[in-house]
């Protein structure tokens, strides 16, 4: 099943995400404060889901914010809660592989979950070229992905809202996995699991410079909430890992 019609299926189900332990205490403040400062500035965001991080940056003064998924479902949610909650975000459908061309290029690119969904290194290179080409020189893209360290027969997340697991098949860029929201009822997609090698070469042959890895870590209030071991096994086998670069 492709990305698109795996998360058509998901639907609305997918704003639940957001407040499972590892995304609320760890994951989504972690990225927030990676990507610090937007005020005034144009963002664009791919592979945008239902347009959390859309919504947030705008909140926080972003000027222009452009939304694009490739699930016309995910779509659909962002633009009724726009129309709940009319914030001045817009959202389209896309494909990063076949990205359109924009009248102006964008301050700061997002890409989470993006480049794992690439079928081959060749479609992830291309999606790379397509993001560089819509930044302006110097602009910052930051990405999150499933971290390539991540040890399988390690510490799971599951006591943090997830479960990760190697559905036996290999592809060109790594392996695939199912990623397993524990929600009610729980949900589950597949996507892949690629080398670090295949991150960094993309992004470079793209023109992105100053590649810096950042590991997600359960920021203070979820230590204060929970206390310091609650989280060990995020900090002994990490599920996620952060990306920036330069165009």
């Amino acid at each position: 099943m492709s990305a698109q019609e795996q998360y058509d299926e998901i639907g609305e189900a997918y704003e639940g995400f957001k407040a499972l332990p590892l995304e609320q205490w760890a994951i989504v403040p972690g990225f927030l404060a990676l990507v610090g400062d937007v005020t005034g500035k144009s963002v664009l965001d791919l592979a945008s889901g239902t347009g959390f991080y859309s919504r947030e940056l705008k909140r926080r003064g972003a000027g222009d914010v452009l939304g694009i998924d490739i699930s016309g479902e995910m779509v659909a949610v962002a633009q009724a809660i726009e129309e709940r909650d009319p914030l001045g975000v817009r959202y389209e459908v896309g494909d990063a592989a076949g990205l359109r061309s924009f009248d102006e290029p964008f301050d700061v690119g997002l890409a989470v979950q993006l480049l794992n969904y690439a079928s081959d290194i060749a479609t992830t290179e291309r999606m790379c070229r397509n993001i560089h080409r819509s930044l302006k020189p110097g602009a910052e893209l930051f990405l999150i992905n499933q971290s390539p360290d991540y040890r399988f027969d390690g510490p799971t997340p599951e006591k943090y809202g997830f479960r990760t697991e190697l559905t036996g098949e290999a592809v060109e860029t790594g392996f695939k996995v199912r990623t397993t929201a524990l929600l009610d009822p729980p949900v589950s997609f597949v996507a892949n699991f690629p080398r670090r090698e295949v991150y960094e070469t993309a992004l470079k042959a793209a023109g992105f410079g100053e590649l810096t890895w950042i590991p997600v870590t359960v920021s203070q209030a979820g230590v204060a909430e929970f206390g310091a071991e609650h989280w060990a096994n995020l900090a002994d086998n990490p599920p996620l890992e952060m990306l920036r670069c330069v165009a």
